[in-house]
């Protein structure tokens, strides 16, 4: 037995609103759910809302986080939370939750495996995605899991502040924190990744750096090179630069897939010291280059992702969908976006539930066996199947 089933309300939160999901839940299931997503708006009163999710869902399986722009089966939604449950005897769950996420971000991801049992087939990660250096925790999850367990999820977001993002595990509304479902059992799982954004312009080297802040390239102020390209645009650093990301190519970016190299978008400029900081690593010695991408290559892709995804099940049948896709690509759409969910759905099937959010920084391997990576830019859709 496996269902799944959304739920979806608007913001102002309040412990009734979560309450109301929770039933809502529930009686769409027509069995109490063994595990849930909670995925909302950074609003006011969301301490609140988990409570009274919490209590009628009666389960400690709760797990989720603040976003830049909730999906459900209703699409997308902004302001607004939605609750994912899951109702099955075919797959278990369990959580595990590291805080302190800014102290050491590689010991984090070890201290959240271990928090896993061994029987842990994929596991799905929701980080603070403004504390949080998501290559570190992947390397201190795969110290501990090796690299063939699947890792896919999202860095949380606070619908574009920048200022403060909340997780959640059970009762408890976390910051600066990764929470992580393990899922074991029998099912099949297929994984799809794709951005739409091409290169543009000469590769360059990156000449200095210091984990995900860029000094230099080609010996020159990161930022001036930015400067150089953007032209009269420049003043709008660095939110323009979210439709120019670097591409890492070369060793660094070496996904084993021929097709895809990592991307990495802007997060914050520092025009004192002529650099920029993206919402990834970029090592030193890489080789990089601008990218850019339109409406129509960017919806292509979330297609494609969804294509890949689903082709990684074979003769499986789809139950479940799962789509974190990057905040960049919520701007660039803007009153598109719909449609990349919308692509998705028809892709797989309009009729399987789905649920995700628009984030700070993707999860996901490029295949299913294979290292995971923190991505940007990029449209990530994991899907879930059985054998019937």
């Amino acid at each position: 037995m496996f269902k799944a089933a959304t739920v979806r309300v608007e913001a102002p939160f309040s412990q009734e609103k979560g309450a109301g999901l929770g039933e809502r839940l529930i009686d769409k299931l027509g069995h109490k759910p063994d595990v849930c997503w909670l995925f909302c708006s950074a609003q006011k009163d969301v301490r609140n809302l988990l409570k009274g999710v919490h209590d009628v869902v009666n389960t400690d399986n709760l797990l989720g986080c603040t976003t830049d722009g909730e999906i459900s089966s209703e699409g997308l939604s902004s302001e607004s939370a939605v609750l994912l449950g899951i109702a099955t005897d075919r797959i278990d769950f369990h959580l595990s939750v590291a805080e302190n996420l800014s102290r050491d971000c590689e010991a984090a991801g070890r201290k959240l495996a271990l928090g896993l049992p061994k029987s842990t087939r994929y596991l799905q990660i929701f980080s603070d995605g403004i504390t949080g250096n998501g290559c570190a925790i992947l390397r201190g999850i795969s110290s501990v899991l090796g690299e063939d367990i699947p890792v896919s999820g999202g860095a949380a977001g606070d619908d574009g502040r920048f200022v403060q993002t909340w997780q959640f595990a059970g009762n408890k509304i976390l910051t600066d924190a990764v929470v992580a479902v393990g899922f074991s059992g029998d099912f099949q799982l297929g994984i799809g990744v794709q951005s739409g954004w091409n290169p543009i312009g000469l590769t360059k080297t990156v000449t200095s750096s210091c984990g995900n802040t860029l000094f230099e390239l080609n010996g020159k102020p990161a930022l001036k090179v930015y400067e150089r390209f953007l032209g009269k645009y420049a003043h709008k650093l660095p939110s323009i630069g979210v439709e120019y990301p670097l591409r890492l190519v070369g060793p660094a970016g070496d996904t084993g897939r021929p097709d895809y190299c990592l991307l990495r978008a802007t997060m914050s400029v520092n025009w004192e010291k002529g650099s920029i900081t993206f919402a990834g690593e970029i090592p030193e010695g890489a080789k990089v280059s601008l990218t850019c991408g339109d409406i129509a290559s960017v919806l292509h892709a979330s297609e494609e992702a969804a294509r890949l995804a689903l082709s990684d099940l074979g003769n499986a049948r789809v139950a479940m969908i799962f789509c974190y896709s990057c905040m960049a690509r919520k701007i660039v759409l803007g009153s598109r976006t719909q449609e990349e969910i919308e692509l998705i759905r028809r892709k797989i099937g309009p009729d399987i539930p789905i649920a995700g959010f628009y984030s700070y920084g993707e999860y996901s391997p490029i295949k299913c066996r294979g290292a995971s990576y923190l991505h940007n830019e990029t449209a990530t859709v994991s899907v879930i199947g059985f054998q019937s």
